[in-house]
């Protein structure tokens, strides 16, 4: 019959190991991730832009500007939005009266959203194991414990992924989570004072504020820490005021409503179908950290980390037999605590020759994970500086629009473009017609769309293509080819061109 782990095998678990091997290994851990946390520093002077970068930027754009009532924040319509997340609403007013630009903001944001990032995961490794060298190696899993191809989306922390996601709110919101994480461990062990349980739900009401999936992350986990802590009942009714104080802060938050969020449409829905496609090109790296939970299962059943893999796995797999294919989103929840397992085993398996075993595993899956991300070099260093193989890794980032602003586009001006522009162009001020990005909140996102095809369509005729641009108030066009109306303003890169409407 299994019975739980008394205090004094806890202890002699999660104690540090000791010895020269043991503290050079320490040491060069701890060396690596520092080395790697350098590298990410670099990244944020480059700031590389792909993915969401664009509607993070217009949105800090929307709140320097009003604060109080930003309306959408790529096109001209007053529409909530879940991008004025309270993050976002800091960072925008770190943008008004400073003056500083959005970009400067954005890259103010990596760096804070990365400190969070270090801080709290070293925080929670430290309610798992008590040995020095835990943090720095599950650091390292977090960032390379992933697979062969590369991957990279906004709550996901491959080294990859990361660089080009540093200045999103996801990336907070996985720091706060970590912290989150700790501090109700902590907690649940008996260390809740009467005010415990309305912050954490508080700091949990947060998470889901500035990033909604990795708030789904973060509920899994704390549900994993509460079941694997069995706290005491005086300490459980401490905590339970939380989640109440949490759901009120949903309810009032003023920007958007948070709740309307469960009845997001179908193309919220399309985007994430990917997500469940080639798990083991994805993901594959995190595999010897399964192996790990089992031992950890063995080891004790209630093993938080083993819980909140269950949990993540059961969502996941909810998701992908219903067809609400973002609840791939909580892949993190399945991912975090096999990555975490992997790197802790090696402190924590027992016999020293185990250990050592687990470190050998540990350390090939680490360098597999490494060379297949080894294209985020590119970001650090120019890509002629790069050996060959590095450098075919290596995706270029976007180049923006800035020869469009020095070419006469202003804050507001809307701007007829295919979706390829819509996601950079609102960075700097400017409206488009249609959003770039799903827009749950914009009712007729469709509309506006099919606008935008019909309007660069061939087959569309002048009178029609003038009255679209009429009807959205254009004042600038992105390619489509020259017209009585358009005056070319600019060529960009890749030879696109900018026209100016002229009456």
């Amino acid at each position: 019959m299994h019975t739980a782990p008394s205090d004094t095998e806890r202890q002699r678990r999660t104690a540090p190991a000791r010895g020269p091997v043991a503290r050079a290994g320490r040491v060069s851990a701890w060396a690596v991730a520092a080395l790697v946390a350098a590298g990410l520093l670099l990244v944020v002077v480059r700031l590389p832009w792909a993915g969401d970068l664009g509607m993070h930027a217009a949105t800090l754009q929307r709140l320097r500007h009003s604060p109080l009532h930003p309306g959408n924040p790529l096109v001209d319509a007053d529409t909530p939005s879940p991008y004025y997340s309270p993050w976002t609403l800091l960072l925008g007013l770190v943008a008004r009266p400073t003056g500083l630009s959005v970009f400067v903001v954005l890259r103010l944001a990596a760096l804070a959203g990365l400190a969070l990032l270090v801080t709290g995961v070293r925080s929670y490794v430290r309610t798992l194991t008590a040995d020095r060298a835990a943090p720095a190696l599950a650091l390292l899993g977090l960032l390379f414990l992933w697979g062969p191809a590369q991957f990279a989306w906004s709550g996901f922390l491959g080294l990859n992924s990361l660089a080009l996601t540093m200045a999103y709110p996801s990336v907070c919101a996985l720091g706060l989570a970590f912290h989150f994480w700790a501090w109700l461990t902590r907690a649940a062990r008996g260390a809740a004072g009467r005010a415990t349980g309305l912050g954490l739900g508080l700091l949990w009401a947060l998470i889901l504020l500035c990033h909604q999936f990795t708030g789904v992350v973060a509920t899994l986990g704390g549900l994993a820490v509460v079941t694997a802590a069995r706290p005491a009942r005086a300490t459980l009714l401490r905590l339970a005021a939380g989640p109440p104080l949490g759901l009120l802060v949903l309810w009032l938050w003023p920007y958007y409503d948070f709740f309307a969020l469960f009845s997001a449409g179908a193309d919220l829905e399309a985007v994430h179908r990917s997500l469940y496609r080639d798990p083991a090109g994805r993901f594959g790296y995190a595999l010897p950290g399964v192996v790990a939970l089992g031992c950890r299962l063995r080891r004790d059943r209630r093993d938080p980390l083993v819980l909140f893999f269950l949990l993540g796995v059961l969502t996941v797999a909810a998701g992908g037999l219903t067809g609400h294919w973002s609840w791939g989103r909580a892949l993190p929840a399945a991912l975090i605590p096999a990555q975490l397992a992997a790197a802790l085993e090696v402190v924590s398996a027992g016999r020293r020759a185990v250990r050592r075993g687990w470190a050998c595993v540990l350390l090939g899956a680490l360098a597999a994970g490494a060379w297949a991300q080894a294209g985020t070099l590119g970001y650090v260093v120019r890509r002629d500086a790069l050996p060959g193989v590095v450098a075919a890794k290596y995706r270029a980032p976007w180049t923006g629009y800035q020869w469009a602003v020095r070419a006469g586009v202003r804050y507001g001006d809307v701007v007829m473009a295919r979706t390829f522009a819509a996601r950079q162009i609102p960075a700097y001020g400017a409206y488009t017609v249609a959003p770039g990005y799903p827009d749950v909140f914009l009712r007729d996102a469709g509309r506006r769309q099919a606008a935008v095809e019909r309007y660069f369509s061939a087959g569309t005729g002048r009178e029609e293509r003038r009255g679209i641009l009429r009807e959205y108030g254009v004042r600038w066009v992105v390619g489509g080819g020259p017209a009585p109306w358009l005056r070319e303003a600019a060529v960009g890169p890749g030879h696109q061109i900018l026209y100016r409407v002229v009456p």
